[in-house]
């Protein structure tokens, strides 16, 4: 997320804070609400570019109901064993995209879909 996007950016989360506005004009807002919800915020933005940050659920969320026209997915070497596994129930989803993979010198790989 580069710090000169000046778009809104909505980050869902269970601890909700005061909106953070940065120098460059990008305003974080800390929503604690339901994907519903959270798309009347988007549909405020009037048409314009808007940043959604949150787990994977709402990603996922998101991919199905096909809003996200650009997604940037960083996968670290480590393994846990249990979490929230983000491609479940997304058969398919690489059709609408283009994607671009790009590694890093720490190991993270960097995955990159666009429409």
């Amino acid at each position: 997320m580069g710090a000169t996007s000046r778009v809104p950016v909505f980050v869902l989360t269970h601890n909700p804070r005061p909106p953070l506005k940065m120098a460059v004009g990008t305003t974080f807002h800390f929503l604690n609400t339901s994907l519903t919800h959270a798309l009347g915020h988007v549909a405020a933005a009037g048409g314009k570019d808007i940043r959604v940050g949150g787990g994977p659920s709402l990603v996922r969320d998101f991919l199905k109901a096909s809003l996200i026209d650009s997604l940037h997915v960083a996968i670290t070497p480590i393994l846990l064993g249990r979490g929230i596994r983000l491609w479940d129930n997304l058969r398919g989803l690489e059709a609408g995209y283009t994607i671009k993979t790009e590694p890093a010198e720490s190991g993270t790989i960097h995955l990159t879909f666009e429409r």
